[in-house]
């Protein structure tokens, strides 16, 4: 008997044709959204001694996104604004690369510790109709202005690293009892529907994405915004740093995997950093210092680009389809940040001051042989007329706790299938089950379970036919 797989367990399904289907671009991204200011500010970016734009660099080392990030009115900066954005996208496009736009909701830093409301509209800030309106509409004009200028995003997040309640207060975390989801939901909803109408009136309609920070977070905060009616999203972002997270990339790859296949959505990681450097250029302190560093990978530039490596194929092989690197172009300048002169992050950019910004060896983890996920198609042959649910329980899904259905096929009705991507090698075992409780699978197996083991250009596992077969 199946003893951790129960009857509850069934309401936990997923569409039989999931998102990793679907996808076929893998998202090598780079957030470029201090890399204006530094230019201002006198940074000089160069390869084999010679400088270049930092876009066509970018471009030429393998990215194919930009990402850039918004803020309502941020007083304090020129940038991050709609005209900051404006030359981002442009300069983005020119160079053939695709652009997600990160709407924070915020004047300042929005992140996985705060979330506070623009002051233009903290007036009606527990007025959540009025709040709504206001999100909805700021999202629409500023989609609407980026359209009509031919720069609409190709993929948009409606918050950044939103664990707190969206739009709220520095004290919130501390003195509230926690999310107030019936107020969080329709603030994430307003956002998610601006982005679809602005699509639907654009040649462009960009994905939608929701961004949690640290994996250990993201499935409670995704489980409790779909209980509460948050579902129309195609990206499911996530920020990994391990100096703020319980898990190591073997927890982020186990997180990617049972996300992928919990939720009609794809996964990117799409901030991660690590450090080249122990050093730094100025005075300014280093976020990312010693207490960073995974034992595997030194603060040397190898080590930088074996993280970026390793995580890239963490990504992939769990069925994740992007790795989006924080601010490699913020390197120091003579300009300030409210931390000090200089910058917060140049030991962790992609070039190194001590070479003249020079490139580091990891902005070619684009260029690395990545072992491909193949896909996977696990089916049963069933007798004309039978259309009761079949599901699917498998060690590949990640969860003890999931269970899929198998569908018909469209252009086979009597085969019914499920479909993932995995990668070659992988030992799996799965069971097929047509009735509650799961405690008697259809398919034979000398431990109630169907083995095999995934072949080079994946595997075609057809039961009640021929024998199945690995490609």
């Amino acid at each position: 008997m199946i003893r951790f797989l129960t009857p509850a367990l069934a309401a936990l399904t997923v569409a039989a044709a999931g998102p990793a289907a679907a996808q076929s671009v893998f998202y090598f991204g780079a957030d470029l959204s201090y890399v204006n200011e530094m230019e201002d500010c006198g940074a000089v970016y160069r390869v084999n001694g010679e400088a270049m734009d930092p876009y066509q660099l970018f471009a030429e080392a393998g990215t194919n996104l930009v990402r850039v990030r918004i803020w309502n009115d941020a007083e304090w900066t020129d940038y991050s604004d709609l005209d900051d954005v404006r030359e981002t996208i442009r300069r983005a496009k020119a160079e053939g690369m695709e652009v997600l736009l990160d709407f924070h909701y915020s004047d300042d830093w929005a992140d996985g510790d705060k979330q506070i409301v623009p002051k233009a509209w903290r007036p009606i800030r527990d007025d959540v109709p009025a709040l709504s309106q206001a999100l909805y509409d700021y999202t629409r004009e500023i989609l609407s202005a980026l359209d009509a200028d031919g720069l609409m995003p190709d993929l948009v997040q409606v918050g950044n690293e939103t664990n707190p309640e969206l739009m709220g207060e520095l004290y919130w975390k501390e003195t509230r009892p926690g999310i107030n989801w019936p107020r969080n939901a329709a603030l994430l909803n307003a956002g998610i529907r601006a982005v679809r109408d602005a699509g639907a009136a654009s040649s462009v309609q960009p994905l939608v994405m929701l961004h949690i920070a640290q994996p250990e977070n993201v499935e409670p905060w995704f489980a409790a915004a779909a209980e509460h009616g948050v579902t129309d999203f195609d990206l499911i972002g996530v920020s990994y740093y391990r100096k703020w997270s319980t898990q190591g990339l073997e927890g982020l790859g186990a997180t990617i995997n049972r996300l992928r296949h919990r939720y009609a959505a794809e996964v990117i990681v799409v901030e991660t950093s690590y450090p080249f450097t122990n050093e730094g250029e100025d005075a300014s302190p280093n976020l990312l210092g010693p207490d960073t560093l995974l034992p595997e990978y030194p603060a040397t530039e190898d080590g930088q680009h074996r993280y970026m490596v390793d995580i890239t194929q963490t990504v992939k092989s769990n069925g994740g389809v992007g790795v989006v690197y924080w601010e490699p172009a913020w390197v120091s300048t003579r300009c300030s940040t409210r931390w000090g002169v200089g910058s917060n992050w140049e030991n962790a950019t992609f070039f190194d001051w001590r070479r003249g910004n020079e490139l580091t060896k990891a902005a070619q983890y684009t260029r690395h042989a990545y072992v491909e996920p193949q896909p996977v198609t696990i089916g049963v042959r069933r007798a004309a007329g039978e259309t009761a649910p079949l599901w699917l329980w498998g060690d590949f899904l990640g969860s003890n706790e999931m269970v899929v259905r198998l569908t018909p096929d469209a252009g086979d009705p009597g085969l019914w299938t499920f479909e993932t991507d995995l990668a070659p090698g992988r030992a799996i075992r799965y069971q097929v089950f047509d009735r509650r409780p799961f405690d008697q699978g259809l398919l034979p197996g000398a431990d109630g379970f169907v083995h095999a083991v995934v072949g080079a250009s994946g595997s075609s596992l057809i039961h009640g036919g021929p024998a199945p077969q690995a490609r």
